[in-house]
């Protein structure tokens, strides 16, 4: 029997981001026929982590749909997951999804809101929540990075909770895109769904940049959907050898995601 896959979202009082997160936890539930997949929520939302993993009877593996491991995936998840551990089951948590590449996802979205990829005059602005933990910043960094030798094109990094006085540092950022040649501007949100932290960063972008164009949030992407599933198959894997192997009805397995990655 596959243990039930547990989405972990972190919730928002935008009711875009339970919407969001549903349709990502029905595009998993979709490529995993042969799993339990559920959906729960660190705050804000219901239901939230702890009741759900006390409704689940058998194996868990907990995916965070998180894009850097700061302190939920590090301190807060697995403290609820250890209250919640009992006896004859296993809870395994999986790294969260920002682990797993993401670039193409964040250029898909830009080409969608009309990046030309031939054209190199879009300076890329990459927006993230931030975090008081310097390695979950950083891990957006080299995101950045690698969206940037993926277009052949400057992108600089904004943290939404971090914009500074008169979002001082976005405009630092669009500074430094214009003068490396960026004739327009483009925000690339590394966000799971569209709420409040996209929107203060494009409030600030009209303000300072007006005309910039905005690509969506990462949804419900392939790659999204992929890393749900590369991830699951890793964390069962690693404590339940066999689980695959009784996976006959599952038209993915992990071999398959790690060949795409």
């Amino acid at each position: 029997m596959l243990p039930t896959l547990l989405l972990v979202a972190h919730g928002s009082r935008d009711a875009r981001f339970p919407a969001t997160a549903g349709r990502v936890r029905d595009a998993v539930a979709d490529a995993l026929p042969g799993a339990d997949v559920r959906l729960s929520y660190l705050d804000l939302n219901e239901p939230l982590v702890g009741d759900t993993l006390d409704e689940v009877t058998g194996d868990c593996v907990v995916v965070p749909l998180l894009f850097a491991a700061g302190y939920h995936q590090k301190v807060d998840l697995p403290a609820i997951v250890a209250a919640h551990e009992r006896p004859g089951r296993a809870i395994m948590q999986a790294d969260v999804i920002g682990e797993f590449p993401l670039a193409s996802a964040l250029a898909d979205r830009l080409r969608e809101a009309g990046v030309n990829a031939a054209d190199g005059r879009t300076g890329i602005v990459l927006s993230a929540v931030g975090s008081s933990d310097p390695s979950a910043d950083q891990h957006v960094r080299r995101r950045a990075i690698e969206l940037s030798t993926l277009l052949n094109r400057p992108v600089e990094v904004v943290f939404a909770t971090k914009l500074g006085p008169r979002e001082h540092r976005l405009r630092s950022a669009i500074r430094r895109l214009r003068a490396a040649g960026a004739q327009r501007i483009a925000v690339s949100p590394y966000f799971l769904s569209a709420g409040l932290l996209t929107e203060r960063v494009e409030a600030a972008l009209d303000d300072h940049a007006p005309g910039s164009l905005v690509a969506g949030p990462l949804g419900a992407h392939r790659d999204i959907v992929d890393a749900v599933c590369h991830h699951y198959w890793a964390a069962a894997s690693a404590d339940r050898p066999t689980v695959q192997e009784s996976a006959t009805t599952v038209s993915v397995n992990a071999a398959t995601f790690v060949a795409r990655a």
